[in-house]
Parts: structure tokens; sequence; C-alpha cells
């Protein structure tokens, strides 16, 4: 199934709005909002492409929240990043023969596949958007020396305080988060594959946040109750995320 979106809510217009160093002309944003989007929909845990596959195609994330990881031969599993609506998780495929890595739902998640012929034409009539696609590449290897830096040398509460704040501060930039509450339906072992930890360990460190009065994570949804507290526990400086159009507070 071929999906419309209009351009002013289409994820692909509302990332490269965030991260683009320049306005979108009204050429680049149709560009976007008419590439050829065939919607998936995915149930959670289901895994969208696999290491080693070969693809074809890159995909957005339309709604719901998705996970790289890499697991061990003995199937440990390690989550990279996640990734939020207009993401583009898989963009080095268009450039890359084999993926090294694997792609999973979170949530129920909804997705659009692009062909590579399709991004390549773009970029070709569009070139400012090719360039603004690989500032998005560019930015997922800064969120990638961000999550080394905090899985290896933060204790595991700023380290699970500065994961909040990253992904408030992301699904703010698209208008996720509302009265500083944002959906975030993880488990505590996902959160364990995410943070490095043990899910006993994950169930401590949530019951020390809340007992601070930093956040509450309830029925699937995590409330900030002090934004700039949380951020100082984090040590969290959003400057690695590059978003163009960002509240000074969050």
């Amino acid at each position: 199934m071929s999906a419309a979106i209009q351009a002013d809510t289409h994820p692909f217009v509302r990332k490269i709005e965030t991260v683009a160093l320049f306005d979108l002309s009204l050429a680049e944003r149709e560009a976007l909002s008419t590439l050829p989007v065939q919607v998936t929909r995915f149930d959670a845990h289901q895994d969208v492409v696999k290491e080693f596959d070969r693809p074809t195609r890159c995909f957005a994330v339309l709604s719901g929240l998705a996970a790289t990881y890499k697991t061990t031969p003995e199937g440990r599993r390690q989550v990279m990043a996640y990734h939020v609506p207009g993401d583009v998780p898989d963009f080095q495929s268009l450039h890359l023969e084999v993926l090294d890595f694997s792609i999973s739902a979170v949530t129920d998640l909804s997705i659009g596949f692009v062909p590579h012929g399709a991004l390549r034409t773009m970029f070709e009539d569009h070139p400012r958007l090719a360039g603004a696609f690989w500032r998005t590449t560019l930015i997922e290897g800064s969120l990638a020396r961000e999550w080394a830096l905090n899985n290896s040398r933060r204790e595991a509460y700023p380290r699970m305080a500065h994961l909040f704040c990253e992904l408030m501060v992301r699904l703010d930039a698209v208008g996720l988060v509302q009265e500083d509450s944002f959906a975030l339906p993880l488990t505590q072992y996902e959160l364990g594959d995410a943070l490095g930890i043990t899910s006993v360990h994950v169930n401590r460190v949530l019951k020390e946040l809340r007992d601070s009065g930093l956040i509450t994570l309830s029925g699937g949804r995590l409330t900030v109750h002090d934004v700039a507290a949380l951020r100082t526990v984090a040590e969290f400086d959003p400057t690695y995320l590059h978003l163009r159009r960002n509240d000074s507070r969050r």
C-alpha cells in the first residue's frame, strides 16, 4: 500500500526541518512528501531488517519506536540506538551493501519503505536534500559516541537519566511530548538491554529516580517532574543531537 502524506505532517519533512541548516523550499518539501512510500506495520518485537541483509530500500519510522541492536554469539542483546518518528535508521544501506546490525520494532510500528532508486533520483534533483540526509547520518554517529560514553563511564543512575533526557528531546522535536510527558512503553528488560545493566538493577534505579521526585514511569508513559534537575543528574547537554530547532529548556 502506498501512502500520500501531507507535507506539513510528513515525518521526512519534520525530521529534515529539525536538522537541516537551511529552510526547506516548497519544491524540497514536495519532493520529500511525495516519495513513493510503501507503508508496512510491524508488531512489537518483530524484526524489520536483520544483520547481513542486503536491502534495496530504506525505511522511515512513521509511528512507534524502533531499536537498532546487535547480539553476541551467545545471544546476548545490546541496543545501540532508539529511533523515533522521522528517523531513517538504515539510510546507510543506500551506500553499504550489507547491514551489520538488526532493527526491531520496540512497540507496534508503522514504517515507510522507500526504494533506493527513488532516493537517488530525489538527491540528484535536490542536492541540498542529499546534504541534509548525510547530516542525519553524521548525527547518528554523534549519538553512537554519546551512547558509548554514557554506557561505559556513567553510573546506572545518571545513565538512565541521560537516556530519558535524550528521548524527551528527540520526541519533543517531532511533537510527541506534551507537558513533559511522553509514551515510553519499555519493559525493565528492554531498558537493561539499552543501558547494559540487569533488569533487577533497572528496577532499583527507576525506584531511585521516582523517590527523588524526578520522574514517574507508569502505564507505558514517562512523566518528568523536574526537567532541569533530571538534566543535571544526567550531565545532559543536547549539543550532540545537533537539532536546529530546539527549546533551550529542553
